[in-house]
């Protein structure tokens, strides 16, 4: 046995190769918080469907939050990357899964919105599976959840006890129809973008 003392010292991860970063942080918080919300959206009479609203909303936000940081700070990071769109589609299938089962999301939203995410899930394990270079999140991606993202809890909202509840229900269909439109063009954009990662991922030496 190598003594400790000569043991070589563990490299530091840096750059993009590390793994604390505040970005990761933010988006690990995200991830966490999603049990909360579900114990909200559980409560009888519906008595906590406006704070599940909020917590949604604020989850959400902070998908948008984490980009920016990672930007700004220079802390991109290949953890990241892949921990910010499992975020995205945790908390997503979370959200509908439940706020459906509670009878405040139409079917139709719910089944157009899972579609969507279990096609780019399937096509992201296909593509990893077949040596392809991984795809970073488009922006109209990105925007196509956060539009549904807005209107998950405006759906929530709008079976709540609030007093604007009917104004709530249009903003949500508005929000929808906008998140399912631009997530379903960005299937389309996805195409050549993964034919790209496929062929430099076979291209590339092993």
């Amino acid at each position: 046995m190598v003594p400790t003392s000569a043991r070589p010292p563990r490299a530091r991860r840096t750059g993009e190769d590390r793994i604390l970063s505040l970005p990761n942080v933010v988006t690990s918080v995200r991830l966490v918080l999603v049990p909360m919300f579900v114990w909200l959206l559980v409560q009888p009479h519906h008595r906590d469907w406006f704070a599940a609203a909020v917590l949604l909303a604020a989850l959400g936000s902070t998908d948008w939050v984490d980009g920016q940081l990672a930007r700004r700070l220079d802390q991109v990071t290949n953890l990241g990357k892949i921990l910010d769109p499992t975020a995205d589609r945790a908390l997503l299938a979370t959200s509908v899964i439940g706020i459906l089962a509670v009878g405040a999301l139409p079917t139709p939203v719910a089944i157009l919105a899972l579609s969507r995410e279990g096609l780019v899930a399937v096509a992201a394990i296909g593509l990893a599976l077949a040596g392809a270079r991984r795809i970073d999140v488009t922006l109209i991606g990105k925007a196509g959840t956060f539009g549904l993202m807005c209107a998950f809890p405006l759906f929530l909202a709008a079976h709540s006890t609030i007093g604007w509840h009917r104004t709530a229900l249009v903003m949500a269909w508005v929000a929808a129809t906008a998140g399912i439109v631009l997530g379903w063009i960005s299937v389309v954009l996805y195409v050549p973008l993964a034919r790209a990662a496929l062929v430099s991922g076979r291209a590339t030496p092993v």
